[in-house]
């Protein structure tokens, strides 16, 4: 990827925030990447190299700069939203893919060669798919280093090294410091939680309008999955290895996540995950720019600056949800799937609260903890201890096996589920963040009972399209009226051209607006 020198450095010399996660600045005299937005003197110009990803840093000899921890900065808002092979390629090795099927599995995913896939990665990212997945490896490494009592051997299999010695020659060669040294830094500032717990700090670009996502969660949370209670947002999570429960609190800069964990080799997709749902990738200036161009929505945007695009931890959960909700009310579509979940997922919650004790990989069965030590805005005891309950969405296999009686939904729409339970479970529907978007819309549009609304609804939040319209939705129809704008949908169609290529955020807007 071409960086302009420029540009880069003139964002390095102003510490522009906006910047970071866009490229890293690496320091040929000091031998450390940075963000952008480093508090470090400025290096000189002769000094400096730019690279798009951390991985191309490390790769090029670099280690990782301690003061601002490049590591750990936002995702790249271009990866998240580019639909071609190496931004779903980048959301896959996210997601865990190469420690979990290897570059083979990746590519497969793919379409494409290992070669082709490594030389397009290179082009692009300045690092191969095994590099870019180590840089991953690495910060998963830190976190578990930093905030449980795990010992190194079990973190290492738990962050996806090989063995403990590729793990310690990698986290000295990133961090300039060995994993021991990590851990000492960590004890003088202890994280709460009890086992498998783990509570970090998810990165994003100001601004963010924390209210206006909880909003949207809470309106469609569903009993038994997810809850929003004092500021915080909880749910289950059904993960590759295991099951899981995050509480999610948007701070200042941040938002708090409070992890448990069945199988620690589930943090890096978990976190991804979580990224995903509350659009924490997103670039909200280059979106607000754009949408305030137009007079009838600048008012709004000035307003509300910084509205995400809530997305989903799970495409199937997202696809149910849109046809469950095709022509009914968001009330009606809750009340369904709440009867559809009862039956699917009983409550049976064990010692403690919770349905599954949490261990990491070769680690002794202990007594449960609580999910998170009650802290100022992170929700109440009363709400710690109902998290604990709280599953992931059913899978594709356990709703193709739901009797009829029970959907409690016209016939059509009960085999329209079905429908894509079977597609999605034997791999012929892919929703997954890595998935081709084109195709999987297209094959979305094959389903009996799928139309441009749902598969629209789809797109935007299970695949993270960030340029879909809906015109022919109700609360947007009644949100472009409240705006002075056509309800009509083809006017409404034309009209919204000038919000690309964010028209998916407008959609949002438009919702809040009716």
């Amino acid at each position: 990827m071409e960086l302009d020198f420029e540009r880069c450095y003139r964002a390095v010399d102003s510490r522009d925030q906006r910047f970071d996660g866009w490229f890293y600045t690496g320091v040929t005299s000091t031998g450390i990447y940075c963000r952008p937005s480093c508090p470090a003197m400025t290096p000189k110009r002769q000094n400096v190299r730019f690279f798009p990803s951390a991985a191309a840093a490390q790769t090029a000899g670099l280690r990782a700069c301690r003061r601002c921890r490049p590591d750990a900065a936002p995702g790249s808002p271009q990866w998240d939203v580019r639909a071609d092979v190496v931004g779903r390629a980048m959301r896959l090795i996210a997601d865990g893919v190469v420690d979990r099927d290897g570059i083979p599995g990746l590519a497969a995913r793919l379409g494409y060669t290992e070669r082709h896939l490594h030389r397009m990665l290179r082009a692009e990212m300045g690092a191969g798919p095994l590099a870019l997945a180590r840089a991953q490896r690495a910060q998963t490494a830190r976190t578990l280093i930093e905030t449980t009592g795990l010992g190194m051997a079990e973190i290492a299999f738990a962050a996806g090294f090989g063995s403990v010695r590729q793990f310690n020659d990698t986290v000295r060669e990133v961090f300039g410091t060995a994993p021991s040294e990590l851990r000492t830094a960590r004890r003088r500032c202890p994280a709460p939680g009890g086992a498998g717990t783990i509570t970090l700090r998810l990165a994003y670009r100001p601004p963010l309008h924390a209210a206006a996502l909880l909003d949207f969660l809470t309106l469609r949370a569903l009993p038994g999955v997810e809850e929003v209670r004092d500021g915080t947002y909880r749910r289950g999570l059904r993960l590759p290895h295991g099951a899981g429960e995050v509480a999610l609190t948007p701070a200042d800069g941040h938002v708090t996540a409070t992890l448990r964990l069945t199988d620690m080799r589930d943090l890096a997709p978990a976190v991804a995950r979580c990224r995903r749902l509350l659009d924490l990738d997103a670039d909200p200036s280059a979106v607000d720019d754009t949408l305030a161009g137009d007079p009838a929505l600048a008012g709004a945007v000035a307003a509300e600056p910084g509205i995400r695009l809530p997305r989903s931890v799970d495409g199937f959960e997202m696809a149910v949800r849109a046809i469950v909700g095709q022509q009914v009310s968001v009330r009606s579509a809750r009340t369904t799937l709440t009867r559809l979940l009862t039956h699917l997922r009983p409550p049976t919650p064990g010692p403690g609260g919770v349905d599954q004790e949490v261990r990491a990989p070769g680690e002794r069965s202990r007594e449960p903890e609580p999910l998170d030590r009650p802290t100022e805005g992170a929700g109440s005891a009363e709400g710690a201890e109902r998290a604990g309950r709280l599953r992931g969405f059913p899978s594709a296999e356990e709703v193709l096996g739901v009797p009829d009686e029970v959907f409690g939904m016209p016939a059509g729409r009960r085999e329209t589920i079905r429908a894509l339970a079977k597609a999605v479970a034997d791999g012929t529907l892919d929703l997954a963040p890595g998935g081709d978007r084109e195709e999987s819309v297209r094959r979305l549009l094959a389903l009996p009972g799928v139309g441009p609304w749902t598969a629209g609804y789809v797109a935007m939040r299970a695949l993270g399209d960030p340029d879909v319209l809906l015109p022919t939705d109700l609360a947007v129809r009644r949100g472009a009226a409240a705006l002075g704008l056509p309800d009509d949908p083809r006017t409404l169609d034309t009209y919204a051209d000038r919000w690309r290529p964010w028209r998916s955020y407008a959609v949002i807007r438009l919702w809040r607006a009716a």
